[in-house]
């Protein structure tokens, strides 16, 4: 069994060891990475030699995910949700482009998320590629959340950017991009439902430990894939799996819960949670020259008050900053809505907390209010607060199980009555009452609700792109190009032409 518990000294010879490999083999790499020479000789042949190799590999996969904050903060900027914020206009300029929907392939923002994510499948891929060197008790647990991993960092690259290389057979090599094609948005959702269906069967029906995902979390990935492409009849009983199994349930409707806990430290790895992404908030690796080094939630350091001063939080960049629009969504007495959203006037004359301002701009700046559900709390963090913050992500919820449930029995016609159920359980525990609605109605009900219950946690542009309303939603957004974000300038370069932009960028 792994041992998460040693995962720092894990994951530091691993890494160290992928600081190697990752420079020689990665597509994104440059010829000063090439000349390095490797310091000891750690290689395939001689790594992948007993159960340990393969326990610290899965770690290391386990570990990239930390650097998928990227993707959670600007899935939401690039949304109405919110607005970029942080201390000007041109604070984190890629951040601000997307909000802008003016973002280009020479966006550095943009590359961060291909190239972390490419790092999770090229580590996944290499334990795949080796998966038959030896035998032990275990193995086949540890490959198949191995392929979990790899279909999750894939179905975040298809989101984001459409057609992806994807070589099956094994891990990228360096020069291969000049070769290999971007494979089609139909075949690499193929190869994601691929993984995930031999992943099933032999993983464990309960996390093996804390931050390892189960077998629940996979069938909910691969509803969620096919619900990405209204492959409703296929979703519904992979939904349908994971509620039944009756391991979960909607936090602060059990025992002594309290529903405005939900996204505080107490309730991290709780009963709603059907995949989180662990964070700490030791000092180890975390700098500005390294942000995915870190093991904080850096979204969080990013998302925080700035200059603030007063209870309960600390201090952050002001990033990602919910419009007024959003915060009146919610009816007066919505539940969700003071503890997803802090409305930080209000919140100042109660507590006599202070704080700052930044950005200005109208378009992409201040707006009063800041995401709660992912802003700094205090606590005990290491080294810089900005970057070191502790919060768990919360992956897949299972509200969002839920209501893609809902989603796939009502847009499928298979159920509407039970999909009115699952939408209902999620409104009660918001303090809600029930509403009684069908077909086209119960639909809107549905994105309602995903909005609302989901805000702040990176959803909500996928949501619109994968239901047609973008376009009618998301200011500057230029439907057939916004729908996906453009391959990385230097990405198209190093392919020497055998990959073309997508289009109109």
């Amino acid at each position: 069994m792994l041992n998460f518990k040693r995962m720092k000294m894990a994951k530091t010879i691993y890494n160290q060891w992928f600081m190697i490999l990752m420079a020689l083999a990665l597509v994104s790499c440059s010829d000063d990475f090439v000349e390095l020479e490797p310091p000891y000789r750690l290689t395939s042949e001689n790594f992948f030699e007993d159960e340990e190799d393969f326990q610290n590999a899965l770690i290391g996969s386990y570990d990239i995910l930390q650097s998928t904050y990227v993707n959670v903060i600007l899935g939401e900027i690039a949304s109405d949700n919110t607005h970029a914020g942080g201390e000007s206009a041109t604070d984190v300029v890629g951040w601000q482009q997307v909000d802008r929907m003016a973002h280009t392939p020479d966006n550095n923002n943009l590359d961060d998320i291909w190239d972390f994510n490419f790092a999770g499948v090229y580590r996944a891929s290499y334990i795949l590629e080796n998966a038959d060197k030896i035998d032990f008790e275990g193995k086949e647990q540890i490959i198949a959340e191995a392929r979990f991993l790899r279909a999750y960092f894939n179905f975040e690259l298809v989101k984001w950017f459409g057609a992806i290389p994807i070589k099956p057979e094994g891990k990228f090599e360096l020069g291969e991009e000049t070769s290999l094609p971007r494979t089609s948005i139909d075949l690499v959702y193929q190869y994601i439902e691929n993984d995930l269906s031999l992943a099933i069967p032999n993983m464990s029906s309960q996390a093996l430990e804390i931050g390892r995902a189960s077998k629940a979390s996979a069938q909910a990935l691969l509803g969620k894939v096919h619900l990405y492409q209204d492959e409703f009849n296929l979703a519904a009983p992979l939904f349908d799996a994971v509620i039944g199994s009756q391991q979960f349930h909607l936090y602060g409707t059990e025992g002594d819960e309290e529903y405005e806990d939900l996204f505080e430290f107490e309730a991290e790895n709780s009963a709603e949670s059907v995949f989180e992404i662990q964070y700490s908030g030791q000092a180890q690796g975390a700098s500005f020259d390294c942000l995915q080094c870190s093991e904080g939630n850096v979204m969080v350091g990013f998302s925080g008050v700035r200059g603030y001063n007063g209870p309960v939080f600390e201090s952050g960049f002001g990033f990602n900053l919910p419009t007024e629009e959003t915060y009146n969504a919610f009816d007066l007495d919505d539940l969700r809505r003071d503890v997803s959203i802090l409305n930080i006037e209000a919140w100042a004359a109660d507590t006599g907390a202070t704080f700052t301002i930044g950005n200005q701009d109208p378009t992409t700046g201040h707006t009063g209010y800041y995401n709660r559900k992912y802003i700094p709390r205090q606590n005990d963090n290491l080294g810089d607060a900005n970057l070191t913050q502790p919060n768990n992500y919360r992956a897949i919820r299972y509200a969002d199980v839920l209501l893609m449930a809902a989603e796939a029995l009502n847009r499928g016609g298979i159920n509407d009555q039970l999909a009115l159920d699952y939408v209902n359980e999620v409104r009660e525990r918001a303090g809600l009452d029930d509403v009684n609605l069908s077909g086209g109605q119960l639909t809107e009900e549905i994105y309602t609700q995903r909005r609302l219950e989901l805000v702040g946690e990176g959803h909500r542009f996928f949501d619109l792109v994968r239901t047609g309303r973008a376009a009618n939603v998301i200011d500057g957004f230029t439907p057939n190009k916004n729908e996906v974000f453009p391959v990385p300038l230097e990405e198209i370069q190093f392919s020497q032409g055998n990959w073309e932009q997508n289009a109109n960028y």
